[in-house]
């Protein structure tokens, strides 16, 4: 289980909780402007105190590629590198080297070839979720053309587990850290009844270094 943050982080608290409570490591993307907001410092504190993973998913967010010709990259080589380098340089204030932090979301979760190669040239190893819920949509708020209830998130993750001839195994699921507050319908509040729901069917949940490593 993965968690990305940016500009919001409303959903911190409950999630932080839902882990400690049911004793799971989860894996953190967060990017430089989250890491910089001083009004999310004591939340990525606890969360780095609990032992999750915390990870880079680069300073400005920026939109790397076109959203319809995927190969037409919209940054160039030099100014990725330094976004990512600022990243790692903000977690370094909360204690996160980037020895220990070599797994790298990119924002947007869309990247190409190119982005994959400066990746690797620094050192990184690029991730990313794994497809087929509507678990990445729990940002979208109603009025949006691809707004998905958490009803509707729910229901895809299970239908999923229970459709793959895997299961969820191995599976990187996405979920935000925080979303716009026009959306009401919070996803991460049905966190706690999915990892119980999943727990019951035999899964455990592990860092994603434990699992990619």
């Amino acid at each position: 289980m993965v968690f990305t943050g940016d500009e919001f982080a409303d959903g911190a608290g409950v999630i932080a909780d839902v882990l400690k409570n049911r004793n799971i490591k989860a894996s953190f993307f967060l990017t430089g402007n989250f890491y910089r907001n001083k009004d999310f410092a004591t939340s990525i504190k606890r969360l780095t105190s609990d032992g999750h993973y915390m990870g880079a998913h680069s300073d400005k967010h920026l939109l790397y590629a076109d959203w319809t010709k995927r190969d037409s990259l919209l940054v160039s080589e030099k100014d990725f590198k330094k976004d990512i380098e600022r990243n790692y340089k903000r977690m370094q204030r909360f204690g996160i080297m980037k020895k220990d932090a070599v797994y790298f979301l990119p924002p947007y979760e869309w990247y190409n070839r190119s982005i994959a190669s400066w990746t690797g040239d620094l050192n990184l190893i690029l991730v990313t979720f794994s497809p087929g819920t509507l678990s990445t949509a729990d940002y979208t708020y109603p009025g949006m053309k691809n707004y998905q209830s958490s009803e509707e998130i729910y229901a895809s993750i299970m239908n999923y587990e229970n459709k793959s001839s895997n299961g969820l195994n191995g599976f990187i699921l996405l979920i935000h850290i925080g979303t716009d507050e026009r959306r009401t319908d919070k996803f991460y509040l049905k966190l706690d009844m999915l990892v119980n729901e999943l727990t019951v069917k035999g899964y455990t949940f592990v860092r994603i270094d434990e699992l990619l490593n």
